[in-house]
């Protein structure tokens, strides 16, 4: 080969790894956008996504709307997964799970199993399903409003394994219905069932088989975490009047404290963050506060920072974003949003310009959803809210807190279920 021929195959490879180099940065990218939301709380469980590129602002009417379709009533939340969305509803007396398209919104598949209310439940605010599904490989996890335990092939919604967690382990039958969202440990699914050596179970996630069972407290509504404390993987579970930690590999409790409402009625998800920091609110009397944790040799110590009940969260999120904690307050009556440094309990500001909402956080802003149907985008500080766009978009009851995909974001009330894009 002469000189002129070795230089333009040198120029072509140079091309050629330049475009496959551009290639695979920007497909990185696009993987970084498209981060999925696989169970409650997103990726880390904590409301918070990756995702960059947001608008600032929206027309009156709202971000663009991809689709809406009917649904059907329940609270569970929408989970995300290889360009499907998973969710559950319910029909007459039936929980239902569903596969839908993320583009279109069009059913894959539904399985549908009979739950009829227990005696004495008091559904008035709804019927459910509560629950929000879990994502582990093929594999979905989902619990119905009365303690029916399925998991599902996820590309066909065929029944892999089943268990009744009331009716099998006499598990605490809660009122309200069952709420708790499941959480993968390595190679098992941990649930709450309550009751005698049921507090909480691990079941194997290829059969169903028991891996583990312990302790004897009532179960109560919040979804469990995974926290690491100083090098010690824990499990945290709020019961309805104490918070404890607990080792994911056996359920043997690690530490317990006092963390009382009216009612037993904790529901809202703890969060821990920098500093060993963990963040519980409730309603009623239940108030906030936050512990300190700290291990060693296998020992956990609990130092409670601060506690008040001005920051009372009822059914919704609580998002962190640097040294403060934010969260919609108020059971019955108003709900304010209200602002609390996390070493302190020191309450910045409330601001009522939103009703009872559920929170995610990205790219620097809060995602916001009341009660009454009502999409936000704001901006927060230790000075206060600023809203950056609002519309009303939903028409019914709006509990379910919204799960953003990238710049999609997906939001349902107990009727509809909608799509709409939030990118620049």
């Amino acid at each position: 080969m002469n000189i002129r021929g070795q230089k333009e195959k040198m120029l072509r490879c140079a091309s050629h790894c330049l475009l496959l180099g551009l290639f695979m940065l920007l497909s990185t990218t696009a993987l970084a956008q498209t981060q999925e939301w696989p169970q409650w709380g997103g990726p880390q469980r904590n409301f918070k996504s990756d995702a960059k590129g947001l608008a600032t602002s929206w027309p009156s009417t709202g971000p663009r709307k991809l689709w809406s379709r009917d649904l059907g009533d329940g609270y569970s939340s929408i989970i995300v997964d290889g360009g499907k969305l998973y969710t559950m509803y319910r029909q007459g007396e039936q929980d239902i799970v569903i596969a839908l398209d993320a583009k279109a919104g069009k059913t894959i598949w539904e399985h549908k199993s009979d739950a009829p209310h227990l005696p004495r439940q008091q559904m008035e605010n709804g019927p459910g399903p509560h629950s929000t599904p879990l994502i582990v490989g093929d594999r979905l996890f989902a619990i119905g409003v009365t303690g029916k335990f399925y998991c599902l092939n996820k590309q066909t919604g065929a029944v892999i394994w089943f268990h009744d967690l009331w009716q099998e382990y006499n598990g605490t039958k809660l009122n309200r219905g069952y709420s708790c969202s499941p959480i993968a440990w390595k190679q098992t699914v941990i649930v709450t069932v309550g009751g005698v050596g049921h507090t909480l179970m691990a079941f194997n996630q290829k059969d169903g088989t028991v891996a583990w069972s312990k302790n004897d407290y009532s179960s109560a509504h919040p979804s469990p975490i995974l926290i690491n404390v100083d090098g010690q993987d824990q499990l945290i579970f709020l019961m309805q009047q104490e918070v404890g930690g607990f080792d994911p590999n056996n359920g043997q409790e690690l530490w317990r404290h006092p963390h009382p409402t009216q009612y037993g009625l904790n529901i809202s998800t703890p969060v821990w963050s920098e500093g060993n920091l963990l963040f519980l609110s409730s309603a009623y009397t239940g108030g906030s506060r936050v512990l300190q944790l700290a291990q060693k040799d296998g020992k956990t110590t609990v130092n409670e920072l601060w506690f008040n009940n001005r920051m009372r969260i009822h059914i919704g999120t609580a998002i962190r974003v640097g040294d403060y904690m934010y969260g919609s307050s108020g059971d019955f009556g108003p709900a304010f949003l209200t602002a609390v440094e996390i070493k302190t309990g020191k309450v910045m500001w409330q601001d009522r310009s939103l009703s009872r909402a559920g929170l995610v956080h990205a790219d620097g802003k809060l995602i916001l959803l009341d009660e009454d149907g009502q999409l936000a985008l704001a901006a927060v500080s230790p000075e206060g809210l600023k809203i950056l766009a609002k519309a009303s978009l939903l028409k019914n009851n709006a509990w379910t807190v919204p799960t953003l995909v990238g710049t999609k974001l997906y939001v349902r009330d107990r009727k509809t279920i909608m799509a709409l894009e939030l990118g620049i």
